[in-house]
């Protein structure tokens, strides 16, 4: 799994001071993108999503599998909401019929409550991504880690009206041991991917749209993007793979919990 931009990523560094966590333990980086699914039973999924209080903890372990079985298909949406993006890529979804995840970055969310709410009506997932994209999470301090996740996690709450993120996915992939743990003992299933579409890159529509059909072997969870630039490549392409997905016998759901 390539890490997308480097050093701090393009939302630059993290704002505000870092949480007072006290760190109990230390681990070694890992990513394990390429694992396989971790299938165990979800909780209730309201308690990720119910206004307030705490919520259910989930399998530490990276997802991959879909709720929807061996033919279901992961549509997942980085680093928006954005307020050019995010809008065309919720009228492609709404025309197919699809729900997606939208892994949100704080500050993102922080700027465009308006959005994240859109995102919640329509019927759509939350995935906390971070305060400010940092793609060196993995090899920053556990208070700086717990920081980064726990201030968007409450960003992204408080801008979507109270409806809680089901899932974290650490920036490019950058997951620890301990920011698995933490993620999940907030609810917050941590969320990898198998088919990178390469559209952060703008390829151009037709090589993002053949990196899906050409690794959708790889496995269920797809990678796309609504904000960080010029997204109309990315909206071009799912307005083609959606409807391709279907022919093939597929069907868009969320990932497991």
């Amino acid at each position: 799994m390539a890490r997308h931009g480097g050093g701090r990523g393009w939302y630059g560094k993290v704002i505000g001071a870092a949480l007072g966590v006290t760190v109990l333990a230390t681990g070694a980086s890992v990513w394990t993108a390429q694992a396989g699914a971790t299938r165990s039973p979800a909780p209730n999924a309201t308690a990720s999503v119910s206004p307030g209080g705490g919520s259910e903890p989930v399998a530490a372990g990276i997802a991959h599998a879909s709720e929807k079985g061996a033919r279901g298909v992961n549509i997942t949406i980085d680093d928006g909401p954005d307020p050019v993006w995010t809008p065309h890529v919720l009228d492609v979804l709404r025309e197919f019929g699809v729900k997606a995840t939208f892994c949100m970055v704080g500050t993102q969310a922080q700027a465009h409550p308006d959005l994240v709410r859109k995102v919640v009506a329509d019927g759509h997932r939350l995935c906390d991504h971070s305060v400010s994209h940092d793609t060196t999470m993995d090899k920053n301090s556990q208070a700086y880690q717990s920081q980064q996740i726990l201030d968007a996690e409450r960003m992204i709450t408080k801008a979507s009206g109270g409806v809680r993120p089901m899932y974290y996915r650490a920036p490019g992939g950058a997951f620890t041991p301990y920011s698995r743990k933490l993620a999940a003992s907030r609810g917050m299933r941590p969320l990898g991917w198998n088919v990178d579409t390469k559209d952060f890159e703008r390829p151009g529509t037709d090589a993002i749209v053949a990196t899906v059909q050409r690794e959708l072997t790889n496995g269920p969870t797809l990678l796309f993007h609504d904000a960080g630039g010029d997204r109309s490549q990315t909206v071009e392409a799912l307005r083609r793979i959606l409807p391709w997905l279907k022919e093939q016998g597929y069907s868009c759901g969320f990932p497991v919990r």
